[in-house]
């Protein structure tokens, strides 16, 4: 396996026209007649991504500009706390669908992942307060990365510095959720075949 940072043009490379778990809420979200919108502009960005094969830029605010400073912070106070060793990688494909893939934050032993999140400091103290419960657009993105690296929990973190010591790292373990993973592979699936199928339509437009 490579070693390519996170973050990196080769890592972007890597994901280039790819369905990724960070994009899992994106690409199920559903309203009361249909498909959300997002899942429509995420496909629309894949298509672009295949055509030009250059990724799209991402926008970076204040707070994920922080985020990505303290993730290293963040990963050793999680190995301190948790007494383990974080092994990080680049970028897993799915097993079986092509074109998908998930990047963790890291791989614990051989059967655990963690999943590390430096929010503003009014989300962190939400998410303390919610005990073991995990936003649902979190939880679908571990289950992506669960079914692409064929491990059986992750370890969801949440680290804020600008708190005091006993209250910086909140961590929750998910298990892994069969039925769960089925039904992101199949809507999974069935939104990279459209993706396919546009990609296709517009170079035959192109001809």
């Amino acid at each position: 396996l490579v070693m390519i940072e996170q973050g990196t043009d080769a890592w972007k490379a890597l994901r280039c026209g790819k369905a990724t778990a960070s994009k899992m809420a994106d690409l199920t979200a559903r309203t009361k007649t249909g498909w959300g919108a997002s899942r429509a502009n995420y496909a629309a960005q894949l298509v672009a991504e295949r055509l030009t094969c250059t990724v799209a830029e991402s926008f970076t605010n204040a707070a994920m500009q922080w985020g990505t400073e303290k993730e290293p912070e963040a990963r050793a106070a999680y190995e301190f706390y948790r007494n383990c060793d974080v092994e990080q990688v680049p970028f897993v494909d799915h097993p079986r669908i092509a074109m998908s893939g998930a990047s963790p934050d890291g791989l614990i032993g051989s059967v655990g992942l963690v999943e590390i999140k430096c929010p503003q400091t009014a989300t962190h103290i939400e998410t303390i307060l919610a005990g073991n419960a995990v936003d649902t657009k979190y939880v679908k993105q571990i289950q992506w990365q669960l079914a692409c690296t064929g491990r059986q929990w992750c370890d969801f973190a949440s680290y804020d510095c600008r708190m005091p010591e006993n209250l910086r790292l909140h961590i929750v373990r998910v298990e892994r959720d069969p039925r769960m993973i089925a039904d992101l592979e199949s809507m999974v699936a069935e939104f990279l075949s459209e993706v396919s199928a546009t990609v296709e339509a517009l170079k035959a437009r192109a001809a």
